[in-house]
């Protein structure tokens, strides 16, 4: 049986993204404590009646009354901040975009790489599964600003909140936007 709001709000009480008990369960899980424990993936869950569930999903019920059909994002990408503030409900794909950068990254922008074959960066850029090459240029901020307009293209300023490409171009004043107004990447 799934959860409900009114069970969540009988269990817990919310504070600063932590769901806080409201009474004791047992000798581990009392009253007053924050409720809850790490996952392997870093994020927290919560046992309820022998169900676990992610600790963000919970907080996301306690404040809207459902569980999310999609899911839930945490924009700073810290998966155990479940501050309210910090998530947003979105899709699969939208989950993905908001990633950091892989290990392997070396360039420090996702989809700009350096081809030591041909001594030029590469832009590219992963889009419903299938990957686009959008050129090579000596410069890299060529290149970041061709990953750029890529995800602007798409609309995924208004997914991916913390773009590494917008971030670079930002700082490092590669582009002017129109009105002399600064463009804020959100």
């Amino acid at each position: 049986m799934a959860i409900t709001y009114e069970r969540v709000r009988e269990l817990f009480r919310y504070k600063d993204g932590e769901l806080i008990r409201n009474k004791t369960v047992n000798r581990n899980a009392k009253k007053g404590t924050v409720a809850g424990s790490h996952h392997s993936m870093g994020y927290r869950h919560i046992a309820i009646k022998q169900e676990k569930y992610l600790t963000h999903r919970l907080v996301w019920l306690y404040h809207y009354g459902y569980l999310p059909e999609h899911q839930v994002d945490h924009i700073n990408r810290k998966r155990d901040d479940n501050r309210i503030e910090n998530l947003r409900e979105v899709s699969h794909s939208c989950n993905l975009r908001n990633c950091g950068n892989r290990k392997n990254n070396t360039s420090g922008v996702k989809g700009v790489s350096f081809n030591n074959a041909i001594k030029m960066w590469g832009a590219s850029i992963c889009n419903v599964g299938k990957n686009y090459n959008l050129g090579i240029s000596k410069d890299f901020s060529e290149a970041v600003l061709m990953r750029l307009a890529a995800e602007q293209c798409l609309g995924w300023d208004s997914c991916d909140k913390m773009s590494p490409a917008c971030k670079y171009a930002l700082k490092n004043n590669l582009f002017k936007p129109k009105g002399g107004t600064p463009m804020v990447c959100h």
